[in-house]
C-alpha cells in the first residue's frame, strides 16, 4: 500500500482540527469540531473522534501511514498522555492510545502545540534559515518550541520551549497551572479580553468581548484596550528575552490568534523588547510574525509524525 499521506490533529482549547497531509505540507483534507473544553474528558474525545472519523472515512484514508498530534499542553510524549491547561477534562488523558485506537493502530506522534507551530514554521514559515530560534502560540493559551543548532529540540515530554507558563510576574495572578505571573496568564486571548473588561472596556453594539474585539478597540485607540495589549506585550517580551538569553534564539516567531493583531501586538511588543533583552549576544533578537497560519499546527503535527517523535531532527530534513 502506498503510504505517502499523514494525518494530522491540532487539538486546542477553542477547537480540534484534522487533516490529511502530503509530503510537501500541502492539506488535502479538513474537518474540525469545537473544543467542549469545559466538558468531562470523555465528552472532548469524542469531539476528537468525530474529527478523526471523517478522515477515516475518506477515500484518502488508505494512504494515511501515521499520525501526528500537536496538543495544548502540557503533554507528556513519554507516556502519550495530555494535561491542557485550558482542557480541564484531560489530565494525564491517554490521548496516544486512543487516538491508535481509533485508526487502526497506526503509528502516533504526540507534541505540544507550541513544538508543532514550530516544526511548521522552520520547515516553511518565518523561521525557515534560522539555526536558532523559538516560536510561539499565542491564542487561547501561550505555547512555545525551540529550535537549536537547526535542530527541533522537543524534549524528552515533548514540551520545550513551553513559554507560556515562564512566570514574567513573581507576586502576579495564579495560574491555571499553579504558578503566579505566568506568561498565559497575561498574554492570552482570554486574558488580554478580561483584563480590558475588569479595567473598563465596553463591548461595541454585537457584545463581541474576545482578543480580537480588544484589538479593533485597540486601533481606533481606546486607551483600555490599548493598555491591555501593552501588558500583553510586556509579558511576551519578557519570556523572550528570558529564553534568548538562555539559548541564544536568534528569531522570535509569533503565531496564533492573538498574533492576528498586527501592530497593536507587534508595536508594543517589539519596544518592550528593547527593555529586556539588554545583553549584547540578543540586542538583535528579530521578532516576527509566522507565516504558516491557522494551518501551523496540522502541519507541524504532520511533521512530528514524519519523525516518528524522535527528537533531534528538523522537520525539513525529514518531510523536504
Amino acid at each position: 500500500m502506498h503510504t505517502d499521506l499523514v494525518a494530522a490533529l491540532d487539538i486546542g482549547g477553542t477547537k480540534i482540527a484534522g487533516a490529511l497531509v502530503d509530503s510537501s505540507g500541502r492539506i488535502l483534507l479538513r474537518a474540525q469540531r469545537p473544543t467542549p473544553a469545559r466538558e468531562d474528558g470523555e465528552t472532548v474525545m469524542r469531539a476528537a473522534e468525530a474529527v478523526l472519523t471523517e478522515l477515516t472515512t475518506s477515500s484518502l484514508w488508505e494512504r494515511a501511514g501515521a499520525v501526528g498530534i500537536g496538543s495544548a499542553g502540557p503533554v507528556d510524549a513519554s507516556a502519550g498522555t495530555v494535561s491542557p491547561v485550558n482542557v480541564s477534562g484531560w489530565r494525564d488523558f491517554p490521548l496516544v492510545e486512543r487516538v491508535r485506537a481509533a485508526t487502526g493502530g497506526l503509528p502516533v506522534a504526540l507534541v505540544g502545540d507550541g513544538v508543532a507551530m514550530t516544526a511548521a514554521e522552520h520547515w516553511q514559515g518565518a523561521a525557515r534559515g534560522y539555526d536558532n530560534a523559538l516560536c510561539l502560540v499565542v491564542s487561547t493559551g501561550v505555547g512555545g518550541g525551540l529550535v537549536l543548532d537547526g535542530k527541533l529540540r522537543t524534549g524528552p515530554t515533548g514540551n520545550a520551549g513551553h513559554i507560556g507558563h515562564i512566570s514574567v510576574d513573581l507576586d502576579g495572578d495564579l495560574c491555571p497551572c499553579g504558578s503566579r505571573g505566568c506568561v498565559e496568564r497575561i498574554a492570552s486571548g482570554p486574558n488580554i479580553a478580561r483584563r480590558a473588561l475588569d479595567n473598563g472596556w465596553q463591548p461595541g453594539p454585537d457584545g463581541d468581548a474576545t482578543a480580537a474585539a480588544v484589538a479593533s478597540a485597540a486601533r481606533a485607540g481606546d486607551p483600555v484596550a490599548v493598555a491591555s495589549f501593552d501588558r500583553a506585550a510586556q509579558a511576551l517580551a519578557a519570556g523572550i528575552a528570558a529564553t534568548a538569553t538562555l539559548v541564544e534564539i536568534e528569531i522570535a516567531v509569533i503565531g496564533g490568534g492573538v498574533a492576528g493583531a498586527g501592530d497593536v501586538l507587534f508595536t508594543p511588543l517589539r519596544r518592550a523588547l528593547r527593555d529586556y533583552a539588554t545583553l549584547s549576544f540578543v540586542r538583535r533578537l528579530t521578532v516576527a510574525p509566522a507565516l504558516t497560519g491557522t494551518d501551523a499546527g496540522l502541519v507541524g503535527a504532520a511533521a512530528a509524525a514524519t519523525l516518528g517523535g524522535r527528537p533531534g531532527e528538523t522537520a525539513a530534513a525529514a518531510l523536504g
